[in-house]
């Protein structure tokens, strides 16, 4: 094997071993094994010598640290005599943070501290920093909640210039000119969810003829005539410019990050939750995708431009549900005016989605935990995500359009910033292909699968106690969607051109998208920018760091509010046997914690890898994914972010 030397991004394992990533679609993440990491921490940039590993397999040699990510840490002050260290609480970090005298402020032996990093560890120096705060004490909400946001690093207070560039851009009046067109006659919506304060898209229909209407719910292909679909999507890139400090940071930040009872904004709240969101009954400035769909969900005719609306309503998903689903009279009658509307979209939804799946999109429908928090910022309950009509509409509606603008922006040849999706890796599929044939369902995997064939698979595991396993497993064997200056499809949707535009509130790529369209628009002939393929790079990195944030404190939420419930007893499901336990999904509370192997009833327990089952030797007592356990409350690590159970 030839040796070679890649630069990417180090991701640590708190086992000591780690990968590097250079984020490029022809080459894979190296392996770095523990002793060859040296002084790297996790996500600096770093040059790797790959060189022969076991077997056919590859592994790397870190070689010199380009650029330090970690800036400041959070973790446990210890005090000997005058010699005062932190050991961090990110098990990632290898290295103890030296305090050097006069640095540690007023912390004290035991306290919990924000450390910000002075040196770094190099060749046997030891890494150096300096006491910012005192954090309470661990495991407590506010504590957990800082350690998290530190940890990964994410930017959460604005500057005063960043403010004084938001403050300047109420003028006022709105601008005039021929460019900008009226459409505030149009009855637009917006639908989001109940909670949320910035409301980037809004959506409006109108039927062209050419054939009777039908009911929203009859197939696509039996309804009559053209449909036209407004998608307009606020113009944040009036508001904020190139080069400016606003743009700077926002694009520093990369994304919104959405906790259960708070939100970092890209943009600060006066743009994000006032001028640039779409409220009802105030004129707003927009971008506008208008596409004229037919009776077969293609879209025949499409126009795009800037604008002006008035929102006539902001509705949320449960209204709509209650509108088109649950036929609720007294829901209707309030919304009467725009029932023609609602009906008139569930049947463009209808027509587009078809369209999609036909032709191969695979349509994951994973749960995710939703945290309900009360008036007192109390967690009140954890319930399963509800996705239905009003969800799916909007989402059907936003693909539309970002594969409409994907594929202007392509004909223009000015640039985009593309929303990809690489076909996944065959060994993997190979592996998951196993998987499934051991819980009984065949699939034919070659090196080349159709998304549409995976999409069958979804389709078949519905409803089944194995469809969370099956689909957690199919997501892991995928590749990670990224953004990309190239355009190499988007295999999940089955694409072949697809981007982000209706969300330019929250993620910078859909602002930047915004910007080549207002070039495209105005024909203005050039080269296309040089630095989009480093924009599409540093936007994957801020959404991968926001998603693992989310998640973390998504994990920090369960565990505080399952604390409350140790020693209660619960029934729920199996949803996923391993061979140090088993997981249950609680019936009452939308939870997931891990029976320990060792908890269970003395035997000597086997793992049956091909039918996802815990056997026992003597008592022959086996668990399988979907039975019906009774399980207690035994132990929860709110800093680890675990919840055990134990079988009653």
């Amino acid at each position: 094997m030839k040796k070679q030397t890649l630069i990417g991004e180090l991701r640590l394992h708190r086992d000591g071993y780690g990968f590097v990533t250079t984020g490029k679609k022809d080459e894979e993440d190296v392996f770095i094994p523990a002793k060859f990491v040296g002084d790297a921490l996790h996500t600096d940039i770093v040059e790797v010598q790959v060189v022969p590993g076991r077997g056919e397999k590859s592994e790397g040699r870190i070689r010199k640290i380009l650029e330090r990510r970690v800036t400041k840490l959070v973790g446990r002050l210890e005090q000997s005599g005058r010699h005062c260290r932190v050991i961090a609480d990110d098990r990632r970090v290898r290295h103890a943070i030296h305090v050097p005298d006069g640095k540690q402020g007023k912390a004290r032996h035991g306290n919990n501290v924000v450390v910000q990093i002075l040196r770094y560890p190099s060749g046997g120096e030891p890494m150096l920093g300096e006491v910012l705060e005192i954090l309470g004490e661990r495991g407590k909400e506010t504590t957990e909640e800082r350690a998290i946001i530190i940890r990964h690093q994410l930017p959460h207070t604005f500057s005063e210039r960043v403010i004084d560039d938001a403050d300047a851009c109420f003028t006022g009046e709105l601008p005039s000119g021929s460019n900008r067109k009226d459409l505030r006659d149009i009855e637009f919506v917006t639908i989001d969810g109940e909670t949320a304060r910035d409301f980037d898209d809004a959506v409006a229909v109108k039927r062209l003829g050419g054939g009777p209407a039908r009911h929203a719910s009859s197939l696509a292909g039996e309804a009559g005539g053209l449909i036209r679909l407004w998608v307009s999507i606020a113009d944040v890139s009036h508001y904020v410019r190139e080069k400016t400090a606003l743009d700077h940071e926002a694009y520093k930040r990369g994304t919104s990050v959405y906790f259960p009872a708070d939100c970092i904004p890209m943009l600060p709240e006066q743009l994000s939750n006032d001028l640039c969101s779409l409220k009802p009954d105030v004129d707003r400035l927009t971008m506008t995708a208008e596409m004229d769909v037919d009776p077969h969900g293609k879209i025949v005719r499409q126009d795009f431009y800037s604008s002006v609306i008035k929102s006539r309503q902001r509705m949320t998903y449960t209204a709509v549900k209650k509108i088109l689903v649950d036929k609720d009279e007294k829901i209707r009658e309030q919304y009467r005016l725009l029932i023609p509307n609602f009906e008139l979209m569930e049947e463009c939804f209808n027509r587009l989605r078809a369209k999609r799946l036909a032709r191969g999109s695979i349509d994951f429908d994973l749960p995710e935990p939703e945290i309900l928090i009360d008036m007192t910022g109390d967690i009140a309950d954890i319930v399963k995500a509800e996705r239905h009509v009003g969800h799916m509409m909007i989402e059907e509606f936003m693909i539309a359009a970002n594969e409409a603008v994907a594929e202007f922006l392509t004909k223009a040849k000015g640039g985009c910033v593309y929303r990809v999706h690489e076909h996944p890796d065959s060994k993997k599929l190979r592996e998951f292909g196993i998987l499934c044939y051991n819980l009984g369902h065949h699939v034919r995997i070659g090196e080349k699968v159709s998304p549409g064939t995976l999409a069958r698979v979804v389709d078949q595991v519905k409803g089944k106690p194995e469809e969370r396993l099956v689909n957690t497993s199919l997501l892991r064997s995928m590749q990670q969607a990224v953004y990309s200056a190239e355009n190499i499809g988007h295999y999940g949707l089955a694409s072949q051109c697809y981007c982000h535009f209706t969300s330019p509130i929250r993620r910078y790529p859909d602002l930047v998208v915004h910007r080549l369209m207002k070039i495209a628009l105005a024909r203005k002939c050039g080269s296309r920018p040089a630095n989009l393929s480093e924009i599409a790079e540093h936007c994957s990195r801020r959404e991968r760091i926001a998603m693992e944030a989310e998640r973390e404190m998504a994990k920090l939420h369960v565990a505080l509010f399952m604390k409350n419930k140790t020693g209660e007893q619960f029934e729920g499901i199996i949803s996923h046997v391993t061979k140090f336990g088993f997981f249950v999904e609680l019936k009452e509370y939308f939870v997931e914690g891990l029976v320990h192997l060792d908890s269970l009833p003395e035997d000597r327990y086997t793992f049956d890898e091909k039918g996802y089952s815990l056997h026992g030797k003597k008592r022959k007592k086996a668990y399988r994914i979907g039975d019906v356990v009774k399980v207690e409350v035994s132990e929860v690590d709110i800093p680890n972010r675990e919840v055990n159970f134990t079988l009653v």
